[in-house]
């Protein structure tokens, strides 16, 4: 049975980043935890999967199109893959991405993603 407020996982390399979604997800009833770096979330979910994830493609040491590719390999969790180069929405969506948002996006179009993909997994 599904919990009532979905567990989200947030990989940004950027802290500011990172505390605005966070606190974005957070106020509408979401339980969050943030990471800084790929290597880290795969190890996180590795032993604690979320109900989904929200990626941001570019960052420094293993990017989101490595954990995407290493995440499917044993895992089927949504990934909502964002960045601010829309043109990386292609290779994100190929790697494994279940959705994909272009940078600077509005909180409710998250929302909106997050509640649909983690709405569709309970049957």
């Amino acid at each position: 049975m599904r919990e009532s407020h979905p567990h989200v996982l947030i990989v940004d390399d950027h802290p500011k980043v990172l505390r605005v979604i966070q606190l974005g997800l957070k106020v509408r009833g979401y339980t969050v935890n943030t990471l800084l770096s790929g290597e880290e979330a795969l190890e996180s979910i590795k032993s604690e999967p979320p109900d989904i994830v929200i990626l941001d493609v570019r960052m420094p040491g293993m990017d989101g199109f490595e954990l995407l590719r290493r995440l499917r390999e044993f895992s089927r969790v949504p990934i909502i893959a964002y960045s601010a180069t829309p043109e990386y929405a292609e290779r994100a969506l190929s790697a494994g991405a279940s959705a994909f948002l272009p940078k600077p996006f509005e909180m409710n179009a998250l929302e909106n993603l997050v509640r649909d993909l983690t709405n569709s997994r309970t049957d």
